[in-house]
């Protein structure tokens, strides 16, 4: 099957020849899997993308979804195909099979989940938020909590949501008004309204399960005072049957730039005085209970990303060897000169190396990090699960903002190289585009990930899980510097390296004489030249095994000149494959890598103007 959403070769080389999946299956956790499965489930997930999902998103995105009379509707198309999406097994499969999921690493999920996001994200979000919802009821649930709500969560009988942001205090959390009121049976009255709230309300499910943040009446103003509560759309009898509505309203839904599919919308709790919750966890951890769900959502915004800019630049190629348009340049005095496909044309070419280098590196920076997880989950050495945890938690802020900052220009070179039929809806492009812009808004904004690694994860655990990613750049390195071909970009990714080093070092003296202010103004820079560095370096140990793999077919072949090489490129799929992983990685260093040193040498300049500009200055 040849789809036009993810390059299925990149998958295979990411799980099996650079990172090692198969090592994930001598643990005692994921003993259970094999290299047979994950081509199995590979082949299902793009069954399930291609045949079921995709054809619902441009109609989706077109018909979207309708609130009249106090009810959402999804587009129509999207129940039957959330029906054979639940019976497949694929709503939670990295759950334990105790509560009816597989208990798949999630590497390996996540690896068929980048297949159904880049067939229809705004689809996926609707059983993606019921999971995520499910988990904190069965990590922090008490068992009658579990028994009520999670076993049919995981079913895909009920959905869930993340209801987090308010009216008026948007990314400040700990400005919320949603209240909670003791009730004698040890339940809660909560009253608030809740806005942006992702498959809020719906019709695919007869009941829709909040998790909600509120305040217990009389606890601490901030962050620390905030609880968290389980809230169903309708009451839950103790033998599961339903008891009539929860008093939760939907006041409206978003009509918005893309996603139209998902409903996003504005919850009113308890305008009648009648909306009970459960208290999910311990009073005053909300916060600490829902950064669980936060933390999954952030990674799962890094694969919606991921799978609009993959989506891009498989139609684009695709566009681009089909598309005949002008002479080539080398022939534009020759009036004989007949035109060629545009991916010859030099500019064309260079737009879609770069949008192959992007995608390949959010890729590997995805599947890295949730194999971080895995590794962290499977080991039974308190030392080992700190270090992988440790480098996945330095990592979701990148997974979330860089991925998503490279993909909205991914998406738009995309719509470049399509040229003018880019931007009408007849081509998908334009669609990949609007629904690909939110990922860099929600689940906190990227600005908000920036602070986060400035402000928290450079400095965890004194900065040991910087050092363990330092380690293995500079690892990385070593290997590079031994290639001939290599090891001039070698060169780029040492002096990116050194240059991060220097500027996080500079960060960390600057808080300790209480210096903020540098590190605050340029989180978000530093977060393009922090990101880029990880890219490099994950390009770069691509590229070494792909040399190394392209050694050995060009001695099983004889292939011992340039020309015959360069000729095998066109005859054999392996050798395109693996020196295009060479080109994206030579490509990335030099465009990416050798800007790093100035943009940190900007950074450390010390430059005020953002803070000394007059309000009045910026418009008339």
């Amino acid at each position: 099957m040849t789809n036009l959403l993810v390059n299925m070769r990149d998958q295979q080389f990411l799980l099996f020849e650079q990172l090692g999946i198969e090592k994930l299956f001598a643990k005692e956790k994921y003993k259970d899997f094999s290299k047979d499965d994950v081509l199995m489930l590979l082949n299902e997930a793009e069954k399930m993308a291609v045949n079921v999902i995709l054809p619902t998103n441009v109609i989706g995105d077109r018909e979207g979804c309708t609130f009249k009379d106090g009810k959402v509707t999804v587009p129509a198309v999207f129940h039957d195909a959330y029906q054979k999406f639940v019976e497949a097994g694929w709503l939670c499969p990295t759950r334990s099979v105790d509560v009816g999921g597989q208990g798949m690493p999630l590497l390996m999920s996540n690896a068929c989940s980048e297949l159904f996001v880049a067939a229809n994200y705004p689809f996926t979000m609707y059983p993606g938020l019921t999971n995520g919802a499910a988990a904190l009821i069965e990590n922090f649930g008490t068992e009658e909590q579990k028994n009520k709500y999670m076993v049919k969560m995981y079913a895909g009988q009920w959905g869930g949501t993340m209801c987090l942001t308010e009216p008026g205090a948007g990314s400040d959390v700990g400005a919320l008004k949603t209240t909670a009121k003791r009730l004698p049976d040890g339940t809660f009255s909560i009253t608030g309204t809740k806005c942006f709230i992702s498959s809020g309300d719906h019709d695919l499910t007869e009941n829709i399960i909040h998790p909600v943040l509120a305040r217990i009446e009389g606890d601490a103003p901030g962050t620390a005072g905030i609880s968290i509560f389980i809230v169903p759309k309708y009451r839950v009898n103790d033998d599961g049957t339903l008891a009539g509505s929860n008093d939760v309203q939907t006041g409206n839904i978003e009509h918005k730039m893309g996603i139209h599919g998902n409903a996003t919308c504005t919850l009113n709790f308890g305008d009648n005085g009648s909306c009970i919750g459960e208290l999910l966890g311990k009073e005053c951890e909300g916060l600490k209970v829902m950064f669980q769900l936060m933390n999954e959502a952030r990674i799962e915004v890094g694969y919606q990303a991921l799978g609009t800019a993959s989506a891009c630049l498989e139609r684009s190629v695709q566009y681009a060897k089909e598309r005949i348009q002008s002479a080539p340049v080398w022939e534009m005095k020759n009036p004989d000169a007949k035109a060629v496909s545009i991916i010859q044309h030099p500019d064309v070419r260079r737009d879609l190396l770069w949008m192959k280098s992007r995608v390949e590196a959010m890729r590997a920076i995805l599947y890295y990090s949730s194999y971080c997880l895995d590794l962290a989950e499977s080991t039974e050495s308190k030392p080992e699960h700190e270090k992988w945890k440790g480098m996945a938690e330095l990592l979701i802020p990148v997974c979330k903002a860089w991925v998503s900052d490279n993909a909205m220009i991914v998406c738009s070179k995309a719509m470049d190289v399509h040229g003018g039929y880019g931007f009408c809806a007849e081509y998908p492009v334009e669609q990949y585009l609007r629904d690909c812009k939110i990922t860099t808004i929600y689940e906190g904004t990227n600005g908000i990930q920036s602070l986060d690694l400035v402000g928290r994860k450079l400095g965890s655990k004194k900065g040991a899980n910087v050092m363990n990613l330092v380690g293995e750049i500079m690892a990385t390195i070593g290997k590079a510097k031994a290639s001939a071909s290599m090891k001039a970009y070698a060169a780029a990714l040492e002096e990116a390296c050194n240059a991060i080093i220097d500027l996080t070092m500079t960060f960390g003296q600057l808080g300790k004489s209480g210096g903020f202010l540098l590190p605050i103004l340029n989180a978000s820079p530093f977060m393009d030249a922090f990101g880029d560095l990880v890219a490099g370096n994950i390009l770069m140990q691509a590229a070494l095994i792909a040399e190394e793999k392209l050694t050995g077919i060009y001695e099983a072949k004889s292939a011992d000149t340039i020309g015959k090489q360069r000729a095998l490129v066109h005859d054999n799929p392996d050798v395109a494959f693996y020196a295009g992983k060479v080109s994206s990685a030579k490509f990335f260093a030099n465009e990416a890598l050798t800007t790093v040193k100035a943009r940190c040498e900007a950074i450390k300049f010390g430059d005020k103007s953002t803070l000394e500009i007059a309000d009045e200055s910026f418009a008339s």
